[in-house]
């Protein structure tokens, strides 16, 4: 029974190979690494600068009352008041959401 839980790992050169050793037997587990990051593709896109981290950005750069004026799949514009008056921020609608 405990040997039926035991995996033993062999490495090849550009792909790993995997015996698992089950109620099935002994069974080859090949995984080409290349072709796993393939498949993953390309990163979400809902991962942009979010309404509530552009305002805390805005914050964090003077702005007081932030409130978010135009969202485009580039930009984020923010609104606020600074000790002068009105004032607006952009910020690249990216993950972190760089100042433009």
């Amino acid at each position: 029974m405990a040997a039926s839980s035991f995996v033993m790992t062999a490495p090849a050169h550009a792909q790993d190979m995997e015996l698992r050793i089950g109620r099935d037997g002994v069974r080859p587990v090949i995984r080409d690494r290349d072709r796993d990051m393939d498949r993953r593709g390309p990163p979400p896109r809902g991962r942009g600068c979010g309404e509530r981290e552009a305002r805390a950005a805005a914050r964090a750069s003077g702005l007081r009352d932030p409130e978010i004026v135009r969202v485009t799949p580039r930009r984020v514009v923010v609104e606020g008041f600074t000790r002068r008056g009105q004032d607006t921020i952009t910020f690249a609608n990216e993950r972190g959401c760089p100042e433009i």
